[in-house]
């Protein structure tokens, strides 16, 4: 069979399956099992394929008819004009989530241009902490802009912490991310101390502690108290996290993709889908220094919980950004 034909074949299963944008998804296999681009399936259709390459497309067209997300066959997703390993222990990036890396960006710059310095940042002295990072996406996308800053990410996942560092050596970060298995922010602190020191020439490690965020089932937490103690400074200049946000009370309605294939624990947040935000700001709130920044992705309708936590003596320029679809999707504010 010819690749013009394969790709027929493909796209007719998929559509008749109901599979959203199923011509993509059935070019994007096709390359995959070809290891090919999208120039030589348009500048050579009548290329014949082989057996191997054929019933391997064939079988990635019916696991995608059955739902599965192309990203987790083809084992990888574009975040950031970066490529990043996905597996089903990772949530695949979304585009909406890049906005959390222009607003964090653009946080950055302001707070430089206040202080008298120049906008453009490289980083210096900065440490990071993005909770919660699953594939690695957020930290190593701000490490590509950010070169000299030096980054704490944690999970509640070791298999997605295993992703999120081969991702940060693929795409030369290990050296400034240090990965932490960790509820929230709790156990950052050693991290944090061996950053300080100058670790950042060092290989990162894999942590072996404890949960990032409670498991599908499990009840709310009460508010954990930071491990950073008060005769501590407070180590973070800016806090991102894309925590989970959908409810559970919503399962129904997500699209199987979503719901039968990517980790429950990276996408529910309790049975509402806020509950995690509350832990996540009064740690943040214990862990910036002055002035320092938090930024998090929100929830399709969760700013009208999220944003009142803001309204507290701790926080100050609080600001949201929507996202393309005009959805609330980004709040951000500084700690004073």
């Amino acid at each position: 069979m010819d690749a013009r034909t394969a790709l027929k074949t493909g796209i007719t299963q998929l559509r008749e399956a109901s599979v959203p944008s199923f011509t993509l998804a059935a070019e994007l296999l096709l390359l995959h099992v070809a290891n090919r681009d999208r120039t030589w399936l348009y500048a050579h259709p009548e290329e014949i394929l082989s057996d191997e390459t054929l019933q391997r497309y064939l079988a990635l067209i019916a696991r995608r008819a059955n739902g599965e997300p192309t990203q987790y066959l083809t084992g990888k997703q574009e975040f950031w004009g970066l490529e990043f390993e996905v597996t089903p222990a990772v949530l695949i990036p979304r585009p909406e989530t890049e906005h959390l890396i222009e607003v964090a960006l653009d946080r950055l710059a302001l707070r430089e241009l206040r202080a008298g310095r120049p906008q453009k940042t490289l980083g210096e002295n900065l440490q990071i902490a993005d909770i919660g990072t699953g594939s690695g996406c957020i930290t190593i996308a701000l490490a590509k802009e950010l070169p000299m800053a030096k980054f704490i990410a944690t999970d509640i996942s070791s298999p997605a912490l295993e992703v999120a560092q081969r991702n940060a050596t693929r795409h030369g970060f290990a050296n400034r991310i240090t990965f932490v298995q960790s509820n929230l922010l709790d156990e950052t602190n050693q991290a944090v101390r061996h950053n300080v020191v100058g670790a950042q020439h060092a290989a990162p490690q894999l942590g072996t502690i404890a949960n990032t965020k409670a498991p599908p089932g499990a009840s709310h937490a009460t508010i954990h108290q930071s491990p950073i103690t008060s005769h501590q400074s407070p180590p973070f200049d800016l806090i991102v996290s894309n925590p989970p946000y959908i409810g559970r009370r919503e399962t129904p309605t997500l699209a199987r993709e979503v719901r039968d294939h990517e980790p429950h624990v990276a996408l529910f947040g309790g049975e509402q889908g806020y509950e995690l935000y509350g832990d996540l700001m009064a740690q943040s709130a214990a862990t910036l220094k002055p002035g320092g920044i938090i930024i998090l992705e929100l929830g399709h309708d969760s700013l009208p919980t999220v944003r009142p936590l803001f309204d507290s003596p701790a926080w100050t320029h609080v600001g949201v950004t929507n996202d393309l679809a005009g959805i609330p999707r980004i709040i951000a504010a500084e700690k004073i």
